[in-house]
């Protein structure tokens, strides 16, 4: 399936510029939301189909970022997802974050503090060049949520590797787009609910197996169990042996709504993807005059701009005092020119 067939899928209201607040979901994955809803409703069925989806989108999403399923944890945030990674660092460690870094992935880092764990904060540009013999772990977005800065990855790993450094991701802003293999780093968190067009409370998390020797999954229930349907009551302790330890019971309509999203993703193909939406942005940035980037996520500096747009009907976001414009499968040319009309009529 091509973008334009893929587009057919969605009946959005025009002006939808703000996937970077939240993605909307394609029509298989609506519909399957809508009958699983009917069928909670009046009690039709038993729960554990909605458990096969939870599983079918783990595996969409191993495969959209290049892992194994098996190497994948689902939860529901990206901060839940990394805490047993800050919590196993030792007393003493030092992090290094950019300063701009969506706290979804500075935060779990920093309540660290009170036992010894130092986060140092440095410019993104200066990230690279601020590794150093005394980094023990290395965290940044993939895609910067405030204004679509997309990270050098493989530099930042390669650094990161020269000095034993561990490598946290948080692809939230870049997971559904930008293609990318999670498995160069040590952990990769994503929130499910924007680039990935699912409902809130899906999650998704790569975790190499030699990290997660170091971890222990202090939220560990019967969905962690090496056989969950086995794990249900009483002693003894029986994890799964692979990520799925680290699972927590998943929240069933949002992995209903996930999995259709991640398998049409597939269908269209990530490079599909990623040109569509990046040349919407760079559309978007000519007509202000601006020279081309490479992301899915622009954020300019325009006076009155939220006024002006809102009165166009076009809905987008204010970050860090510059308005932020996100472009994704459903975005058409069209909803770029009406903004770029609002902006500079």
């Amino acid at each position: 399936m091509d973008v334009e067939q893929a587009q057919k899928l969605w009946q959005p209201e025009p002006g939808w510029l703000n996937t970077a607040s939240y993605g909307l979901p394609p029509e298989p994955a609506w519909q399957a939301l809508q009958d699983a809803l009917a069928d909670w409703r009046v009690g039709r069925i038993s729960w554990e189909g909605w458990g096969v989806a939870a599983e079918r989108a783990r595996a969409g999403f191993a495969r959209l970022v290049g892992v194994a399923p098996e190497d994948v944890t689902i939860g529901s945030t990206a901060s839940q997802l990394l805490a047993p990674v800050a919590a196993a660092l030792p007393a003493g460690a030092t992090v290094v974050v950019p300063e701009v870094e969506f706290t979804s992935n500075l935060f779990p880092w920093l309540v660290q503090q009170e036992r010894g764990v130092r986060v140092r904060t440095v410019p993104l540009a200066g990230l690279v060049d601020a590794i150093d013999a005394d980094t023990d772990l290395v965290a940044f977005s993939l895609v910067q949520s405030a204004d679509g800065a997309v990270a050098p990855y493989e530099t930042i790993v390669a650094a990161a590797r020269a000095h034993g450094a561990l490598v946290a991701v948080d692809a939230t802003q870049a997971a559904g787009w930008l293609p990318f293999d999670a498995g160069l780093a040590d952990v990769v968190a994503v929130a499910a609910y924007k680039w990935l067009m699912a409902p809130r409370g899906a999650a998704f998390g790569y975790l190499a197996p030699a990290l997660r020797e170091r971890l222990r999954p202090d939220a560990a229930g019967w969905y962690a169990g090496a056989d969950p349907h086995a794990s249900y009551y009483g002693p003894p302790l029986r994890l799964a042996d692979d990520a799925r330890r680290f699972d927590i019971s998943p929240a069933w309509f949002s992995y209903v709504g996930a999995a259709p999203a991640l398998d049409l993703l597939a269908e269209i193909g990530l490079p599909a993807v990623h040109a569509h939406d990046v040349a919407l942005a760079n559309r978007f940035l000519a007509g202000l005059g601006r020279p081309p980037g490479n992301s899915a996520i622009v954020a300019v500096e325009v006076p009155g701009a939220q006024e002006k747009l809102a009165r166009a009907g076009v809905r987008a976001a204010v970050r860090a005092g510059r308005v932020r414009a996100a472009f994704h499968l459903y975005t058409t040319e069209e909803d770029v020119d009406v903004a770029l009309t609002a902006l500079t009529g």
